[in-house]
């Protein structure tokens, strides 16, 4: 099957290739002889109610440094591409959503979009554990300090986190004396303006935030477990937890089973869920990472499922 993916991202030349997801895909999308565009954000934009892009065709080598080369720029009609990754990382800002609009566009023309851009715009990564309260730990979302006291006063060991953050940052564990509580909500509220979530510490994030995906609806059998450094609260790599690859439990692939269908039926492909323990905390959409430390421990390709879902929808 002869096909074209673009890629929406942050800078290529940023990209760390031992642990990035897009370079992931980037390498399986060439690997199936697809012509692969990368752009940016900055790169997108509308000409009388036309999606455009000004991108480059990219070559990508699964190697340390000297890892990818560009072409010359050339300007394309979004829907010209027949597959578009929107892989920018969070946070969600107004750029964001106006990049997820320019690409509905596309769709509408006949571009497949990972992930739907319209769910991209519903489901805030953070917020859309709310749909399945049973399977989340005590959570409320909320920008009154006094509800925010209330919840640490009922549960004592909790965490605070900001709805538009990635990598665990901004996250903050709020033991049982409270300390900095006050300034921790008024700096995740912006005194008062914005919304901030906040959860029960769950004492099993020792054994690691873990990382479950779901390719159109299937659960993969493998999972990263992010386990935070000494004296550290966050698992996230990105905070300095070290991953640890590992077969899911029953209990994850209970919890991404049940998400699952809801994931299909909105059209999400791709999907990073964060489980401690028997409970989700977050169902990432966005960008969803970890794919090479899984990949490099396990004779399982996930991109190729990625794209094998990926080519039997072109081919309907």
């Amino acid at each position: 099957m002869t096909y074209s993916v673009g890629f929406v991202m942050d800078p290529i030349s940023s990209v760390k290739p031992h642990k990035d997801t897009s370079f992931a895909m980037m390498l399986e999308a060439q690997k199936r002889g697809a012509t692969i565009y990368y752009m940016e954000q900055s790169d997108m934009y509308l000409d009388n109610g036309k999606a455009m892009a000004s991108v480059r065709k990219v070559t990508v080598r699964d190697q340390a440094t000297d890892f990818y080369d560009l072409s010359p720029r050339e300007t394309i009609a979004l829907s010209a591409i027949n597959v578009l990754m929107m892989r920018k990382d969070p946070p969600f800002d107004s750029e964001f959503l106006y990049a997820t609009q320019m690409l509905s566009l596309a769709e509408a023309e006949g571009s497949l979009v990972v992930n739907n851009p319209q769910a991209l715009r519903d489901y805030n990564e953070k917020l859309f554990t709310s749909w399945f309260p049973d399977l989340i730990p005590a959570t409320r979302v909320t920008r009154n300090a006094q509800l925010v006291r209330d919840f640490h006063a009922e549960h004592e060991d909790i965490i605070c986190k900001p709805l538009d953050g990635m990598g665990g940052a901004s996250i903050f564990r709020v033991k049982p004396d409270g300390n900095n509580l006050g300034v921790i909500i008024e700096t995740l509220t912006k005194n008062g303006a914005q919304q901030m979530m906040v959860q029960e510490y769950l004492p099993a994030i020792k054994e690691g935030d873990k990382r479950v995906l779901i390719v159109d609806g299937e659960v993969m059998p493998y999972c990263l477990a992010r386990l935070p450094t000494k004296g550290e609260t966050r698992g996230n790599l990105a905070a300095g937890g070290t991953g640890r690859p590992q077969a899911i439990s029953e209990s994850d692939r209970a919890l991404a089973e049940a998400i699952a269908p809801v994931l299909k039926k909105n059209r999400i492909l791709f999907v990073g869920l964060d489980v401690i323990g028997d409970r989700i905390t977050e169902i990432n959409i966005t960008s969803p990472t970890c794919v090479r430390e899984i990949e490099a421990h396990f004779d399982f390709s996930i991109m190729g499922k990625l794209f094998d879902a990926i080519e039997s929808k072109l081919a309907v």
